[in-house]
């Protein structure tokens, strides 16, 4: 058998304004395309199936139509709620999904009915070889911990006893045939490296669970962050499909291909998804960035910048746009501003000389550059007007 293992589809989410949801249709085109050609007959998906607890009607409609495309491609599909899901809303009609190949885990009670899958020749042997996945949505601790009998609300102790619920089945399973386990959790596992499109499993990092929580299983297949890591030969991130930060700019976006026969787990290989846009992060000063044919290959780019003049310049983003259209974080960072810090403003006001000084200080102020001459004296001359008002009064 051929496992596919994904995660963190995030469908609705948008990006710095952008939506992708036909980035996303794009993903499942090729996600289609893979599970055909590659004969894949499971596709496992480790939480984050939505952004959000409500999706809109589109976005529930691509989950549909994704849905049905891959069990028409010949795959079955195990999917779990993540911490952006409402378990209860994407868990509807589990029961009857389940006959047309569609695997549902969101609730507790779930925990220990795994969907089963013969290894042997005969399919009705119940003596042969077994496949059996489990899966583990995402588990507020402060929600579930009595319902799991555990006295402290934490990931780790619900992590603890959720995995405990999961091994006790595979004892019981394999009192009379070989059963071969593969879990799929939505979680924060230590050793993971995050990015900045994650939302904190609990503040300060105290959620992140210890990986022995999921020793002994064949294979675990997690959720949650977004990058594609392997944490150990049995416990790995899929990471997300798309690029939902720019922190994500460097990652290899993919999944994982899980080999599985009478034996256990055999070789896992990673899988590559094509990014519909590059993202770019550059960082320079503006006439470098404009003119220099090194940041060509970003004009096609989603781009975020930092410039490094001295001054903010006039009309930085208008300017920066006309070469890469779709700058979408631009940020000031000039050089030696860390190495001879600003006195406040606060400062600055009470050492003002007269009104000019002050408005001219109020503009650098709020946009990081001095003054022009030709600003300073259209400032002089209002100045002046008002005086002459006050003086004629």
């Amino acid at each position: 058998m051929r496992l596919l293992h994904t995660s963190d589809w995030h469908l609705g989410r948008s990006f710095h304004g952008i939506g992708m949801l036909d980035a996303q249709r794009a993903f499942i085109d090729q996600l289609v395309t893979f599970v055909r050609d590659e004969s894949v007959d499971v596709v496992l998906i480790a939480g984050d199936v939505y952004d959000r607890a409500l999706p809109g009607v589109d976005v529930v409609g691509l989950l549909d139509d994704a849905l049905v495309r891959l069990t028409g491609a010949g795959a079955q599909v195990v999917l779990t709620s993540g911490n952006h899901d409402s378990a209860i809303r994407l868990g509807f009609a589990s029961r009857l999904l389940e006959r047309g190949g569609v695997h549902l885990r969101t609730r507790l009670n779930e925990l220990d009915q795994p969907v089963l899958f013969p290894l042997g020749d005969d399919a009705a042997d119940d003596t042969a070889p077994v496949l059996a996945i489990y899966g583990i949505p995402w588990l507020e601790p402060r929600l579930v911990a009595e319902q799991l009998g555990v006295e402290t609300a934490s990931h780790f102790e619900v992590t603890r006893a959720a995995t405990e619920r999961i091994r006790a089945d595979v004892r019981h399973r394999s009192e009379t045939r070989t059963v071969h386990s593969v879990v799929l959790a939505h979680t924060f596992a230590s050793g993971g490296i995050s990015s900045d499109s994650e939302r904190d499993l609990s503040i300060g990092g105290v959620g992140a669970v210890p990986l022995d929580l999921f020793d002994g299983f064949g294979y675990t297949a997690l959720g949650h962050l977004h990058g594609r890591q392997e944490l150990s030969p049995a416990v790995r991130y899929s990471g997300s499909p798309l690029a939902y930060s720019f922190s994500e700019a460097k990652h290899k976006k993919g999944s994982w291909l899980v080999e599985v026969d009478a034996e256990g787990i055999g070789d896992v290989r990673a899988v590559h998804w094509e990014a519909p846009r590059a993202l770019a992060v550059l960082r320079g000063k503006l006439d470098d960035l404009l003119e220099s044919e090194d940041f060509a290959w970003a004009e096609a780019a989603y781009c975020q910048i930092t410039l490094t003049d001295a001054a903010r310049p006039a009309q930085a983003m208008d300017r920066l746009r006309a070469r890469f259209p779709d700058t979408l974080v631009l940020g000031f960072d000039p050089d030696g501003a860390s190495a001879a810090p600003k006195a406040s403003y606060s400062s600055r006001l009470a050492e003002a000389e007269d009104d000019l000084s002050v408005c001219c200080g109020f503009l650098d102020h709020v946009r990081g550059r001095p003054a022009s001459d030709a600003e300073a004296a259209v400032l002089a001359e209002a100045l002046e007007a008002v005086r002459l008002e006050g003086v004629s009064l």
